[in-house]
């Protein structure tokens, strides 16, 4: 992985930054890089990412890999500066690099390391990605929530296909909450589009009908858990769930069935 275009020096070593917009995760890499055989290295990385934080020991070579467990450890960030702070030296000698870690100066990586936390909580919250969609051409209520049907033609892809948005009203405004593309060549759905953008592509040899699959979840009942994983737990709360199947039955299902036919190619 190449190294990122934000970079601390810290004498022996410097810490360089990226942010990754993965297609199921994001958030920012912390590289700690340093100089071996002439040539800069990536030496431990950490991925402090949104749903699987974890980091790396020699990523490019014996890629020793460990999860951070947000529920104890926090945020990420923080975790990961706190654990460079205390026990740098013996991270880099764990991934091979010894030399390097009798070279470092402790008081000026500390140093550098408040530098590298404030650069990275920025970058998390300013380069997050984001999705914004229309709301549908075809919007039906269901109490708290509403459900947009539209038929996306996306000639810069290569793609189309039937869209199904699941929006609520949160803080005085529209939100988009879920989405699922169930498009023809890349189908794929997204949790919390506007804040966390978790991706899920869809196989469509194991799943072969997206609108079929999306339609069942709703049916039976996924929603108040896709909409906690999206991260909505006020919209969860105040969900009519008996409306909400009446409204799958007799408007949602056959109208999105209706939308896609009358665009079969």
């Amino acid at each position: 992985m190449k190294v990122g275009d934000s970079i601390i020096e810290a004498g022996a070593v410097c810490f360089a930054l990226q942010y990754r917009p993965l297609m199921a995760d994001q958030g920012v890499s912390l590289q700690v890089v340093g100089e071996v055989e002439g040539e800069k290295k990536e030496l431990l990385r950490f991925d402090c990412f949104d749903q699987r934080p974890h980091y790396h020991y020699d990523p490019a070579g014996k890629n020793a890999r460990f999860d951070i467990d947000k529920t104890t450890a926090g945020n990420p960030i923080t975790w990961t500066v706190k654990r460079l702070k205390e026990r740098l030296p013996e991270m880099l000698g764990q991934a091979g690099y010894e030399d390097i870690a009798k070279q470092l100066d402790c008081d000026l990586v500390t140093k550098k390391l408040d530098q590298v936390q404030e650069t990275a909580r920025y970058m998390a919250v300013s380069q997050r990605r984001t999705v914004t969609h229309n709301r549908g051409d075809v919007v039906i209520e269901a109490g708290n929530l509403k459900f947009g049907l539209e038929f996306r033609e996306l000639p810069n892809i290569n793609d189309r296909g039937i869209a199904i948005h699941v929006l609520s009203d949160v803080a005085g405004q529209e939100i988009e909450l879920l989405a699922f593309d169930c498009f023809e060549v890349g189908p794929h759905y997204h949790y919390g589009p506007r804040n966390q953008d978790i991706r899920i592509y869809w196989d469509t040899t194991a799943i072969p009908d997206p609108l079929e699959w999306t339609l069942e979840q709703f049916k039976s009942g996924k929603l108040p858990a896709m909409l906690q994983k999206a991260g909505y737990p006020g919209v969860v709360a105040g969900l009519d769930t008996d409306l909400i199947a009446e409204k799958l039955e007799k408007e949602v299902e056959p109208k999105a069935y209706a939308i896609r036919s009358a665009h079969a190619k």
